[in-house]
């Protein structure tokens, strides 16, 4: 028997259905000598400081740095994940061949293989690397089974980069929080999410320290076109004054004129960074938001993997990429033009070299149907920059007129479009302000023509410094903090960026939780804690974004074999040390969280949480006593992708059409603590609980409620 392991019970559906393995057990499939089983995120987890020793159960200044002598992992506290687990362990027991059919990612990676490690699995292990779930995808896949050992470089970055969140923090988090922090305050500490933050705090600074200067520009009209003189802006009204008495003397001149036609490339296919900014841009949803509805789009085999950071295609895929466009009746208007021609195989679209663990995100040729109007947004926006990459360039002309009144000098620029091409696919669509301006057009000029014009005085403030959106956010952690519009030049600068695409939304949510950044419109603003927390913080390796960025590159040389797994550690332990050693003896200065008004009709603002690393150190942060959990910083424990938000009647997973869990607030006619709540979600139980009211028992009894393996909730 072979038995396949999938990522959630979804994909192991799908899974079985296309290998035959049609008889339903209890937590796998079993049929054509296959059994498929499933996990549901994170399974097992690097061992929290009191796993080591009791010593390290109290946050004590003194105890640090921890540095375990080797990183173990054990299997997270949890009802429903314990009872899977052991289906596991029992099916790979006794089979022959495991495939690992997990997320085909770094993070998937670990996951598999802390789960396979735990369950001592000692047969041979095959690995299943699709980038769709669609039934030809599926098929394809198993008949191109790899052995596991190609993907050791993988397993090695997730663990280093696992091992390097703890470090950092676990230790840096107990170190601020007890050296700064004030009350029962948690200041907490990431590799990742504190050089975010110091970007947004270095931003705010920008515009609070920003005063506003007015200025004046020399303007003129000559022949219904507008020049603005290139001379520096004027400080003051006087002077302008005197420039304008200046202009009313002369003729105005043309002494340059050129019409020079060119093109523009088509936009690149996405990755999951530049679907979250055009999603924002567009839509203003979050980063979150987006990856949550690409997310289903992929698990309904609509489109393909979308946690990706590359915008090409792998060169085999050009056979299908027709059949693809025919499928998309939906776009037929759209795709008719360049089906009438061979696809051609342009190296701005596929690209070998450009391609890591999979391709840009695409549609998968599946005809989309039951989707949400957010689900039905983002599918757009992938099929059109889809049909648009295969489209023929847009051919532009640019005008470039020069003159001069007197010894003043002037500009005016000006584009017209002549052939939209790739432009057609977005003709419906309403143009920003920036285009519109972009696109004047301007009559013809003769050199050495002059004539009369109607000079004028423009006056002007200077403007501070843009906030940041979370899709300029994203930019920047793509890039260091580089600002960068070249998509060529941003290309190269992705191995450097901070936090990996997958990671990054779930960073600035935890940001927002945590209360050291605040969401106004669309904007983003360090609140006072947040930028109490980065002035605290001397050391520069913790909240450089391009230092920080420098590991990221790192993990990925682990990844391609090409840098030490244990080099990376012992980087990362003598940073701790520094750290610590540096921190210990600074001056002490407390820092309170900043306090949200509280709304109407609603709780007031809860303690600040017991910090933990999102997503990426998958560990969590330990936990001082009788420290209040806000349960919206815990992740669903059933798919293991969002972390729980706060309804009317329950909590419950923001993908809940999918996903289904929720802990209602009342349950069995006792209104449930959030200490109840919480219990449930870590411990998979809560204390005994007085006063429940069973179904068709005319008494009340007290009891315990327990989560089953169904992510249900029954008395136990």
């Amino acid at each position: 028997m072979k038995v396949c392991i999938a990522e959630k019970p979804s994909v192991a559906k799908d899974i079985a259905g296309v290998i035959g393995a049609s008889q339903r057990k209890d937590g796998y499939f079993e049929g054509n000598g296959y059994q498929v089983t499933w996990t549901f995120g994170h399974f097992c987890t690097l061992k929290e400081p009191h796993d080591y020793t009791d010593r390290w159960k109290s946050w004590r200044l003194e105890d640090l740095p921890m540095i375990p002598p080797s990183f173990g992992i054990k299997l997270i506290d949890n009802a429903g994940a314990l009872k899977q687990f052991g289906v596991i362990e029992k099916l790979v027991q006794q089979c022959e061949e495991v495939i690992n059919c997990g997320d085909a990612g770094q993070e998937g990676e670990l996951i598999q293989r802390w789960v396979l490690l735990k369950a001592k699995c000692s047969v041979p292990v095959k690995r299943l690397w699709i980038s769709s779930l669609t039934e030809q995808a599926i098929r394809e896949g198993f008949q191109k089974l790899t052995d596991s050992g190609q993907y050791d470089n993988l397993y090695a970055a997730g663990s280093a980069r696992a091992i390097g969140d703890w470090l950092l923090g676990m230790n840096a988090t107990r170190l601020f929080t007890k050296k700064f922090g004030q009350g029962k305050v948690v200041l907490s500490i990431g590799r990742v999410q504190t050089p975010t933050l110091a970007l947004i705090v270095q931003r705010q600074k920008e515009i609070n320290a920003f005063v506003s200067e007015d200025y004046w520009e020399l303007k003129t009209i000559y022949r219904e076109t507008e020049f603005t003189a290139t001379i520096d802006r004027i400080k003051n009204a006087e002077k302008a004054n005197k420039g304008l008495a200046y202009l009313l003397q002369y003729e105005f001149e043309v002494t340059a004129f050129e019409r020079k036609e060119g093109k523009e490339g088509n936009p690149r296919l996405f990755d999951l960074t530049s679907l979250q900014v055009e999603a924002n841009r567009k839509y203003a949803y979050s980063a979150e938001d987006t990856l949550k509805h690409v997310q289903n789009l992929y698990e309904k085999k609509f489109v393909t993997y979308p946690r990706v950071d590359t915008t090409y295609l792998s060169e085999d895929l050009h056979p299908k990429v027709e059949g693809i466009l025919r499928n998309l009746t939906e776009y037929a208007s759209l795709t008719a033009s360049i089906l009438e021609k061979p696809i051609l195989k342009s190296k701005v679209v596929f690209d070998d070299k450009k391609v890591t663990d999979h391709h840009a995100i695409i549609p998968t040729g599946v005809t989309p149907n039951h989707l949400s109007q957010e689900e039905r947004h983002i599918y757009d926006l992938i099929a059109r920059r889809f049909i648009a990459a295969f489209y023929p360039e847009c051919k532009v002309s640019n005008t470039t007129v020069l003159g001069k009144v007197g010894k003043v000098e002037f500009k005016a620029t000006g584009k017209q479009i002549l052939e939209p091409g790739w432009r057609a696919v977005y003709a419906n669509e309403a143009r920003s302000k920036k285009e519109a301006a972009e696109e004047i057009v301007l009559p013809d000029f003769t050199v050495g023509e002059t004539g009369p014009h109607e000079p004028r005085v423009h006056q002007g403030k200077t403007t501070p410094p843009k906030a940041y959106t979370e899709a300029s956010l994203l930019r920047a952690m793509e890039t260091a903090g580089k600002q960068v519009e070249d998509e060529e030049m941003r290309e190269l600068l992705k191995d450097n960026g901070i936090g990996r695409p997958s990671t990054r939304a779930n960073i600035i949510e935890t940001l927002l939780k945590r209360r050291y950044i605040e969401k106004k419109k669309k904007n983003v603003f360090a609140t006072q804690t947040g930028m109490d927390l980065i002035d605290t913080i001397q050391n520069e390796l913790l909240k450089s974004a391009e230092l920080t960025g420098n590991w990221e590159r790192k993990l990925r040389l682990i990844e391609k074999g090409e840098y030490g797994m244990e080099t990376f550690k012992q980087e990362l332990i003598q940073m701790v040390i520094d750290l610590t050693n540096e921190v210990k003896s600074n001056q002490y200065r407390v820092i309170s969280i900043e306090q949200e008004a509280p709304a109407q009709n609603e709780e007031k603002p809860r303690k600040e949480p017991k910090a933990r690393e999102p997503k990426e150190p998958r560990s969590r942060e330990p936990k001082e006593p009788k420290e209040e959990v806000p349960i919206e910083l815990l992740t669903c424990p059933k798919c293991k992708s969002h972390l729980l938000r706060k309804g009317k009647t329950a909590y419950g997973c923001p993908d809940f059409q999918n996903c289904g869990f929720k802990i209602p607030f009342e349950f069995l006619g006792k209104r449930l603590s959030d200490k109840n709540v919480f219990d449930l979600l870590s411990k998979g139980k809560t204390t005994k609980i007085k006063g429940l009211q069973i179904p068709g028992n005319p008494e009340t009894m007290d009891a315990r409620l327990v989560m089953n393996g169904d992510f249900n909730f029954e008395v136990g």
